[in-house]
């Protein structure tokens, strides 16, 4: 019998740390079918995370190395697979579906993808947004820290974009997913950045606008006074993206507020303090705060210190100053792997999975 390639290439992603849970009718099928051809899906489930050159990929799997060249480059142009340049030239490997395959998409998403990645969504990929350590990482907006306050590298969304040598941004595919469904948000589309420490990386894509270091900085400021939430990778170095994120589209925030599941991004090591002689009550911080860690009590702003995330974006909307973050007490700061490859250590552990080193 011949075996499915959507299945098998879904249990192939499943068995990653990022994790790509099953559903009981197959939802996960159908938007694999959506996204692959029969043979790329057979072809991408005997993918490495580790790049390999088509005659590496053909000495393992079998096939002729010039056809398998083309169809990878095919399925790479179309972010199915991510391909790099190493010393023996163009490489390939599997991503995960999210963060990887999912937002590669975002120049092809349809009606027809929007709604067969919701009704996934909303089926199953909760339990992968539960999985621990999560995926994501709150970095605080700029200027909302306390002056006195230590704030590491990692920790800041400047120093992030100060560290690249090129930027570029490219449109949200959540936002862009749940107005394709008929629930739009009125956050800004075009606020989702990308890195590289390669000069001049984006001025040849026909995706992604490519941003000067100035550019870059204006459109987190721009994010930011629209009550975005910036967030990256969970890991403190290879930072390559900065999403802007809200509870009403992000497809891991609003895990939040729709399917009340907690823990799906971690917090900043940062949390917010109300100094209460300079707070009026005027309750803007409440209107902004996405996770309802604010209350009033006796007219004067008070933090729930367990739902807050530490982003800021309540600080900015303070006209009195009377918020501002503060670190908090080094036993209740998250610990940030410091590589993409100890998350993934430490993410296999978590979810009991076998450790990809080779497969």
């Amino acid at each position: 019998m011949t075996p499915n390639p959507y299945k098998l290439l879904a249990e192939r992603l499943d068995a990653l740390p990022n994790g790509f849970p099953p559903t009981d009718d197959g939802a996960e099928l159908r938007l694999l079918a959506k996204l692959f051809m029969p043979e790329e899906a057979m072809l991408a489930a005997q993918l490495r995370l580790t790049p390999e050159t088509p005659a590496q990929i053909a000495a393992r799997i079998g096939g002729d190395a010039d056809a398998l060249g083309k169809q990878l480059k095919s399925m790479a142009k179309r972010g199915l697979i991510a391909a790099e340049r190493g010393e023996g030239g163009l490489a390939f490997r599997l991503m995960p579906f999210m963060v990887g395959i999912y937002e590669m998409q975002f120049s092809r998403m349809d009606a027809e993808m929007a709604r067969l990645f919701e009704d996934y969504y909303r089926r199953a990929y909760n339990k992968a947004l539960t999985m621990q350590p999560p995926v994501h990482r709150v970095i605080p907006v700029g200027k909302t820290v306390q002056n006195d306050v230590e704030v590491r590298p990692y920790e800041s969304v400047v120093e992030i974009i100060n560290s690249a040598k090129a930027w570029g941004v490219l449109d949200c595919i959540c936002r862009k997913q749940k107005k394709l469904i008929g629930e739009e948000c009125d956050h800004p589309l075009d606020v989702c950045m990308t890195m590289s420490q390669i000069p001049d990386a984006f001025a040849n894509s026909t995706t992604i606008r490519a941003l000067t270091r100035e550019e870059a900085l204006a459109t987190l400021q721009r994010a930011a006074k629209a009550g975005l939430v910036h967030s990256v990778s969970n890991n403190q170095e290879g930072l390559w993206y900065i999403c802007n994120c809200c509870t009403c589209s992000c497809g891991i925030l609003r895990a939040m507020k729709e399917l009340g599941t907690a823990n799906v991004i971690a917090r900043s090591a940062f949390v917010n303090r109300v100094d209460d002689a300079l707070c009026i009550g005027c309750e803007l911080c409440l209107a902004h705060c996405q996770f309802d860690a604010l209350t009033m009590e006796d007219k004067t702003a008070r933090v729930n210190e367990t739902r807050c995330v530490g982003c800021g974006v309540c600080v900015l909307a303070c006209d009195q100053g009377a918020l501002q973050l503060v670190r908090r007490p080094e036993d209740q700061v998250l610990p940030v792997p410091r590589t993409e490859s100890d998350w993934r250590a430490e993410r296999a552990v978590a979810r009991g999975v076998k450790l990809e080193v080779v497969l």
